[in-house]
């Protein structure tokens, strides 16, 4: 099997990018292939995204649409009424059993669209047109990807970091999974951004978020940052049912806030597991090894999550655990 990124696709129309030089620089001796449309590679059929996954290569492309896409009742938006998610980076480096992802592509490789300035345009057009002039543009780049997790390989989150120091009416938000935090250390923290840590107890880590950190390597990243002066959102998305899941979700969160005093981190994010009804249907072609495939969903609106009263079951029980450590107003659930 070949090493990760042995292989870079490059669209002719990136060739001369700042990130496409330094992608080159980082795999001095991967195979360079150019090609017209990142599509041409990425959407081909009958690719095994699981066989792609142990070798996965890197796609060098521009974004020629839908550079923000605005929220909707599918995300949650954490009260802004300004809010927007960027797609910077197609696909994950990580390989969670119960992602969306390997539902919604039929490649593993990774799409990086390179064209950073017609990002950062399209973001302060919507600063300059958004609806309510009175509270900021929140923008999530890390929503459908971990960002963090590949700043090693391509520094998105350092260079959206030093854009939003320009711009007083952005936040932006970098979600992940990562224990990365080294990737920023030196960068100073400023108010408009939020570092947001995706947390899981060991057992869930271990089962389901496959070649992801250790729950020990995330805390201590994370911590690194609240001493650094970084504002922080845990993450406890998704939640899964699994089998004694009060007791495990009990000793994780009493675990958590012995180790973070929870006046240290900004808010906390909840959300139970949920995925898009088509992409369940590519995943269990994709991850038949994953007990999750063999749950009771009821579909809504073309959205698939546990019935009704496994929900509301899980939403009291977990709000009772999380409210003894966060005040309920810097609680936020999405079932």
């Amino acid at each position: 099997m070949q090493k990760h990124f042995s292989h870079i696709y490059l669209e002719h129309a990136v060739r001369d990018e700042w990130m496409t030089q330094q992608a080159l620089e980082r795999f001095p001796n991967a195979t360079v292939i150019e090609i017209d449309n990142y599509r041409d590679v990425f959407n081909r059929p009958n690719q095994d995204f699981q066989l792609q996954k142990r070798s996965k290569k890197l796609i060098l492309a521009r974004k020629r649409d839908y550079l923000l896409y605005p929220g909707n009742d599918k995300v949650q938006d954490f009260g802004y009424t300004n809010f927007y998610y960027n797609t910077l980076l197609l696909n994950c480096i990580y390989n969670c059993a119960y992602c969306y992802l390997q539902g919604m592509f039929q490649s593993a490789n990774l799409v990086a669209f390179v064209n950073a300035a017609d990002f950062k345009t399209a973001t302060q057009r919507a600063i300059a047109q958004r609806s309510d002039k009175n509270s900021p543009l929140y923008l999530a780049i890390s929503y459908d990807t971990d960002l963090l997790a590949f700043e090693n390989i391509l520094p998105f989150c350092q260079h959206w970091i030093e854009f939003s120091r320009q711009e007083p009416e952005l936040i932006i938000e970098i979600r992940t999974k990562s224990a990365n935090y080294h990737a920023l250390r030196n960068y100073t923290p400023h108010e408009r951004v939020v570092l947001a840590w995706t947390l899981s107890p060991q057992c869930v880590i271990d089962q389901y978020e496959q070649d992801t950190p250790s729950l020990e390597h995330r805390l201590h990243s994370l911590q690194q940052a609240i001493r650094a002066g970084w504002s922080v959102r845990l993450c406890f998305d998704p939640v899964l049912r699994i089998p004694n899941w009060q007791s495990i979700y009990q000793t994780f969160f009493d675990t958590l806030f012995t180790t973070i005093a929870p006046e240290n981190i900004q808010d906390v994010s909840l959300g139970l597991f949920r995925i898009n009804s088509d992409y369940f249907n590519k995943l269990k072609k994709n991850r038949p090894d994953t007990d999750l495939i063999f749950q009771k969903y009821d579909r809504d609106q073309n959205v698939l999550s546990l019935p009704k009263s496994a929900r509301e079951e899980m939403t009291s029980a977990l709000r009772e655990m999380l409210t003894r450590y966060v005040p309920i107003e810097k609680l936020g659930i999405w079932t």
